[in-house]
């Protein structure tokens, strides 16, 4: 008996949804137009979720690229810049991070790494060629230990080159390529703003760098060189990354690190510290804290969008239901009952915005796929979210359909056969 309902349910479901497609290919101008709000909201949703998921990912890689216990010491931590020529009261009172405080650091026997790093925009230039501004990292030797990547041609600093600020510079491989065209840069001399330095070295990032402290990288030189030649932000361009030696928890290093900073700014125990730790933990969470106020604002413009073409799938239905007004009189003359019409209708309803949803996750996913790719961002499709995509365009179609379903249902038989 339950198999016989449940057969009789399918089959009428498959007479609305015959009815449904006939009455949408009556009116395609119409039912595009419609729909058209659906697609839009539906294709925002995958485009931003695609867009977050990719990021996500490429943060995550860069974590797993510095390793997840690598954390920095910075003069303060602020989840946005913090302008340098007019810093709040408590910022103003910190000391700049110091290359003494970084070689105390790695010398302490719970840390495998530590030095400090500085950051400015320059333009790279050789001849009449010249590049948009990029990130000037100064550093060591030990920049791969932290970013990642590899030397391509050359070599990395010397030690003297290190400790003497030596004029020499380590190119990414593309602003090489960039510049340099088909000529060997190893040896040739480049100039970073204004000041020229020797090529010793070509340095090829790993795919999806994702640097808290600055932008891809441009080129790396001695720290020393950076200070002595270039204005350096030392609010929010200067830190000291630690890399704890192996079996060492985070939290051990972290400890030795800030006793030992403590004592070199002979800090009182009252006194709070004159400096801030970050983990690759809390770079995470500010990064998905940024992302999820992003895919808020994303889904509150996609749901105006939805509701948009709710309203859309009410007024057409509306309309049908009038157009529609004898074929329900016969309907119900031949022993339709109300519910069979309100189904009817809610099915057409859903219908609607049902494709409008697949349409919607096809433009999306394309969409998406294409803005990562112009990113530069490798991010898989957010298959997770096509299911939720669907049943809630379709239920868009429900809610929005409920009204001109039950104007229908409600129709007199004699009066809807009468009408013209």
């Amino acid at each position: 008996m339950m198999f016989r309902r449940l057969w009789m349910l399918l089959e009428q479901y498959k007479e609305n949804l015959a009815i449904a497609m006939d009455t949408l290919r009556v009116a395609k101008l119409r039912s595009a137009l419609t729909i058209l709000g659906v697609v839009i909201g539906v294709a925002t949703v995958m485009t931003m979720a695609s867009l977050v998921e990719g990021l996500r990912s490429q943060i995550i890689r860069t974590v797993e690229i510095a390793g997840p216990t690598t954390f920095y010491v910075l003069k303060v931590y602020s989840s946005t810049p913090i302008n340098p020529q007019n810093p709040p009261a408590y910022v103003r009172i910190r000391p700049d991070l110091a290359l003494e405080e970084a070689t105390v650091i790695a010398r302490l026997p719970e840390v495998a790494y530590a030095s400090l790093w500085g950051q400015t925009l320059q333009r790279l230039s050789v001849g009449s060629e010249r590049t948009q501004p990029t990130a000037i990292f100064g550093a060591d030797a030990g920049y791969t230990m932290i970013q990642g990547g590899e030397l391509t041609a050359g070599r990395w600093f010397t030690r003297a080159e290190v400790t003497g600020g030596a004029s020499v510079v380590v190119v990414d491989d593309a602003k090489a390529r960039q510049l340099f065209g088909r000529v060997n840069p190893i040896g040739k001399t480049i100039r970073a703003g204004s000041r020229p330095m020797e090529v010793i070295g070509l340095y090829q990032p790993p795919e999806n760098i994702f640097a808290p402290q600055g932008s891809e990288t441009g080129a790396i030189i001695p720290f020393r060189l950076l200070d002595a030649q270039f204005e350096i932000d030392r609010t929010n361009a200067l830190w000291i990354p630690v890399k704890p030696r192996a079996g060492v928890t985070v939290a051990d290093a972290q400890e030795a690190v800030t006793i030992a900073l403590r004592e070199l700014r002979r800090l009182r125990p009252a006194q709070r510290n004159s400096f801030d730790l970050v983990t690759q933990d809390q770079i995470l969470e500010i990064f998905n804290q940024l992302t999820g106020v992003f895919f808020v604002v994303m889904l509150v413009l996609a749901s105006v969008a939805l509701l948009v073409g709710g309203i859309g799938v009410m007024a057409i239905m509306m309309v049908s239901v009038t157009d529609r007004t004898r074929e329900i009189g016969i309907r119900k003359a031949l022993g339709a009952t109300r519910g069979d019409i309100a189904v009817q209708f809610l099915i057409e309803a859903a219908t609607l915005t049902g494709i409008g949803g697949i349409v919607g996750i096809a433009v999306g996913l394309g969409a998406g796929q294409l803005v990562t790719k112009l990113l530069g961002i490798d991010a898989s499709p957010p298959f997770a979210y096509t299911l939720v995509a669907v049943l809630v365009s379709v239920a868009i179609g429900i809610v929005f359909g409920v009204l001109p379903a039950r104007r229908a249902a409600r129709l007199d038989p004699i009066e809807a056969l009468r009408y013209e």
